[in-house]
């Protein structure tokens, strides 16, 4: 079944005829394929022959032999029709110097490129050199909680409650999936994947044993206060007080964890000075149901994990999001887009008056006049002194928007 995911289309739709490379990045079986699959249905429907549409999925078998740029070459040119073509390359990143013949079409012929990958450090570094400024990129994400129950619908599948959806995540296949062992079973294969074939495959002299223990660590604490410092440190005392991991393999760890659509940094805003701080970024997981794996069960703070959704509905929606930094501490998110943006906190839920405090009072130090907001699951409307407080399940359900200013 093919969920219509508007939420993607509607930021690519606007540039399905324009002279600008579209790539479609986001971790392995996040649904690339599909979005794709729903251009092309949409360019259908718009008149376009299926002999000038042309897709090619480097995953296939059928493709396997067109591993460099000139077989790709050739194949194109042998296949192309008359009209303007739309091209579309289907983790492409297994084609060697797949860019030469991606801008080779873009100037010999009318074309519409669209291409997907699992890596967006190899897109963008190898992509950049010979066309700055004639890409765009769009993450895909895995299914947000909306999304999820409209597809187990299209499914007649039964509906998952929240805490599921909390807990697991929202990959696609995981949702078909009926035991919940079967979907954990599903994720640490899914887990294992990636690791072998996005992370393992380009570097062969990583370290394999410490790279999954410090991955581990990083998705069990994601959202979490920490740095390569603490996992240093961790790691090291966890090994009798003898170095475990060397600094700067921590490092390259995170950069090979965020470029393989494992987790997401996120970066602070210095709210009263208004500067963007480029160190120490926060690393959320790209879906719930890594990190679940990785707690086997025993670690599994809802609080933490609803704030990792948040995050990533605000992603899905096209927001850019930075944690927010005060003189006094921090705000969860700041929301931005086209130039407008919110304050938003997060909580699990307010029955205590201490925590009711402790969540308004967040924007106590914010003098900046943009809307703010507290999201928990209370029913209840504790909205007060101009901060507004939002149902999440309300919220990602799209029964309220923000108000951006």
């Amino acid at each position: 079944m093919l969920l219509k995911r508007e939420k993607c289309l509607s930021r690519i739709r606007q540039f399905y005829d324009v002279d600008i490379i579209k790539i479609l990045i986001g971790s392995r079986r996040s649904g690339k394929s599909k979005v794709i699959e729903l251009i092309i249905n949409e360019l259908k429907e718009k008149g376009i022959k299926n002999s000038d549409i042309l897709y090619m999925n480097f995953e296939d078998l059928k493709f396997e032999t067109i591993d460099d740029y000139k077989k790709l070459n050739d194949y194109v040119l042998k296949h192309k029709g008359n009209n303007k073509q739309y091209l579309f390359f289907d983790e492409i990143q297994h084609v060697v110097s797949f860019e030469k013949a991606i801008n080779s079409f873009r100037v010999s012929f009318d074309c519409s490129i669209f291409i997907t990958g699992s890596n967006s450090k190899m897109l963008s570094s190898e992509i950049s050199t010979l066309l700055t400024g004639r890409i765009i990129e769009f993450n895909i994400y895995p299914f947000s909680f909306d999304e999820s129950l409209h597809y187990l619908q299209l499914l007649n599948k039964q509906a998952i409650d929240f805490n599921d959806y909390l807990r697991l995540g929202g990959y696609p296949l995981r949702l078909e999936l009926q035991e919940e062992k079967a979907q954990r079973d599903y994720l640490n294969e899914l887990f294992d994947n990636i690791c072998q074939k996005d992370i393992f495959a380009r570097d062969s002299e990583i370290e394999k044993n410490k790279f999954l223990k410090v991955a581990k660590y990083v998705l069990l604490n994601a959202g979490c206060e920490f740095n390569p410092e603490k996992i240093y440190n961790y790691l090291k005392s966890e090994n009798g007080g003898k170095e475990y991991c060397a600094l700067s393999s921590i490092y390259n760890y995170l950069d090979k964890m965020v470029a393989s659509f494992l987790i997401k940094p996120i970066y602070r805003y210095n709210i009263s000075g208004k500067s963007l701080l480029k160190s120490n970024p926060k690393y959320y997981a790209i879906d719930n149901g890594m990190r679940y794996i990785c707690s086997n069960g025993n670690n599994y703070d809802r609080g933490i994990f609803l704030e990792n959704v948040v995050l990533l509905e605000l992603l899905s929606r096209d927001y850019e999001v930075y944690v927010g930094k005060t003189y006094k501490g921090e705000v969860d998110f700041i929301a931005n887009k086209n130039g407008k943006k919110c304050f938003i906190q997060v909580c699990l839920t307010m029955s205590e008056q201490e925590t009711i405090d402790r969540e308004f009072n967040a924007f106590s130090p914010i003098k900046d006049a943009s809307p703010k907001y507290v999201l928990s699951l209370d029913s209840v409307d504790m909205s007060r002194n101009g901060v507004v407080h939002l149902n999440i399940i309300d919220f990602l359900m799209h029964k309220h928007d923000l108000m951006l200013s």
